[in-house]
């Protein structure tokens, strides 16, 4: 196959897709909500596994025999500062959604707790294990486990930073190198794909509430696809703007802006709002999380259809996303991770990330609840009636609730932004032979593409459809990560040798000895 079939398959088909989405978008997101229904209520009890397999890989990474092995050779150092580095991989992960969902999820459980009776102290426990489910070790063992992969080939075997290259790995002993190259295009193909598609429907979910921010501080029309598509515009040409700098300025400038913003928005709803109830409400649920992980790590309801679909309408469509997000956010992360150890590497990428996103619900719904529960209550209506206004009606029960909208709209806005800039960089590397530093020419095409493909997401006007477009590549790629995980643990194994210990403990004991030599005073 040719040098760039994997550009030139994936730019087809996200063209054709794009044009679709442009001139027939409901038939586009029909397509999407058809494939993941299908998929989640024949595969349910697959997809369970795989993700809670993630999480038990990270824990084996971390604390086994590999932990100590660098990604990268053995006298790289960290390309970022730690605190650019956790920035930049929350900003990537999660970004909108956690404004996005941080006031209405914990309510929408609080209220309708599965199998349970709301509106109790208990449904408001078991509101924040869910929560923290869907947005914990989970989610991020997912996307540890997809950058890690990556992150080990590129950075200590010098190979290209390609979803297929541990696939080429596992498989070449076994199918020679024409069958390999073949499956390998696939696997890249279906790895773009996912990317576009996931990216799509979060950049749609993200433009819904930057557009009900500016209806609830502007008053702009509400329902107005005009507005949502002026949205759309300005965000790219953002992102693409940001995407032409590159990794070490557009993205990791945001990224710190971003984290500096949403402290700012957490520190105020956390001192302005019921600072104990919020503070028990955290140390709480990090509780009832842990305790309940091996219980909601493999909970279906597999005896009662109701609940059943309810597994398939929030959980597992949020485990399914993050793997929709696998192959950008995992080979962004790898990018951003070079010179840190497995441990390391684990440490930031899957516990840091989880305990702030458990603060973050803790601070956000916490104090919604309390609202429902000690204050006025009434918040609860708005969230059901339209999910994407939540934080802002949340915001209306605090001091200075205009400067905070405000801030809000441009917190969601810049993170948009870098999922957009974060997502475009990788989907470019993946189509230029991956190419750590790929061409701001590249970059545009890409950036374009997907938000022609955010427009039919945007014409729906749902939230559901958004979820649906941005879980639809993931069903093929949870495959593809099965085979990326043998190649791997075969790499591992081989570079854990006893040979390859002994040059590495000898090579750091030389290093150790020219730094004290360094330091010893002269005479």
């Amino acid at each position: 196959m040719g040098k760039n079939t994997v550009l030139i398959v994936s730019l087809g088909l996200s063209a054709v897709i794009g044009v679709w989405s442009v001139v027939a978008p409901d038939q586009v997101t029909g397509a999407a909500v058809a494939l993941t229904s299908g998929a989640l209520e024949y595969l349910d009890w697959m997809f369970m596994l795989a993700c809670t397999m993630f999480v038990l890989l990270s824990v084996y990474l971390a604390l086994g025999p590999y932990g100590d092995i660098k990604l990268g050779h053995d006298d790289d150092e960290p390309e970022f500062s730690t605190g650019s580095w956790i920035a930049m991989l929350f900003a990537g992960g999660m970004g909108s959604g956690l404004l996005f969902w941080g006031v209405a999820e914990p309510m929408y459980h609080f209220y309708s707790p599965p199998g349970e009776e709301g509106l109790t102290t208990q449904a408001a426990r078991t509101a924040f294990a869910i929560t923290n489910l869907h947005w914990g070790f989970h989610a991020w063992s997912i996307y540890g486990v997809c950058a890690l992969v990556i992150a080990y080939f590129v950075f200590r075997k010098d190979a290209p930073s390609m979803v297929s290259t541990p696939i080429e790995y596992s498989l070449r002993p076994i199918l020679g190198d024409s069958a390999t190259k073949s499956v390998s295009v696939v696997a890249d193909v279906i790895a773009v794909m996912a990317v576009v598609f996931g990216l799509a429907g979060s950049l749609g979910m993200g433009t819904i509430m930057v557009h009900s921010g500016l209806s609830e501080v502007f008053g702009l029309p509400s329902d107005s696809i005009v507005v949502s598509t002026g949205i759309l515009v300005v965000m790219t040409v953002a992102f693409l703007l940001s995407a032409s700098t590159g990794v070490d300025k557009g993205i990791k400038i945001l990224s710190n802006i971003n984290m500096v913003i949403a402290i700012l928005l957490m520190l105020v709803v956390l001192f302005a709002g019921p600072t104990t109830f919020i503070f028990n409400s955290f140390v709480n649920s990090f509780g009832d999380y842990l305790s309940q992980f091996v219980f909601l790590s493999f909970r279906i309801f597999s005896y009662d259809d109701s609940l059943r679909g309810w597994t398939h309408g929030w959980t597992l469509t949020y485990l399914i996303w993050w793997i929709a997000w696998g192959p950008f956010v995992g080979i962004f992360i790898a990018r951003i991770s070079r010179g840190r150890t497995i441990r390391e590497f684990v440490l930031g990428v899957v516990v840091a990330p989880t305990v702030l996103s458990m603060l973050w619900f803790s601070v956000f719904g916490g104090a919604a609840i309390y609202i429902e529960m000690f204050g006025g209550g009434g918040l609860a209506e708005i969230v059901f009636e339209d999910v994407s206004a939540a934080l802002y009606a949340f915001f209306g029960y605090l001091p200075a609730t205009q400067i905070l909208n405000i801030l809000a709209v441009i917190l969601v806005f810049i993170f948009l932004v870098t999922s957009a800039d974060s997502g475009t960089f990788v989907v470019s590397m993946m189509t230029t032979n991956g190419n750590l530093n790929p061409n701001v020419k590249t970059k545009l095409t890409w950036g374009i593409l997907m938000s022609a493909i955010t427009f039919g997401v945007l014409v729906s006007g749902s939230v559901s459809v958004a979820k649906a477009m941005a879980i639809t590549g993931a069903v093929p790629f949870t495959f593809i990560v099965f085979i990326q995980l043998v190649g791997f643990f075969r790499a591992l194994r081989e570079d854990e040798s006893q040979e390859a210990r002994d040059l590495r403990l000898a090579r750091r004991m030389a290093q150790a000895e020219q730094s004290a030599a360094g330091n010893r005073p002269a005479e």
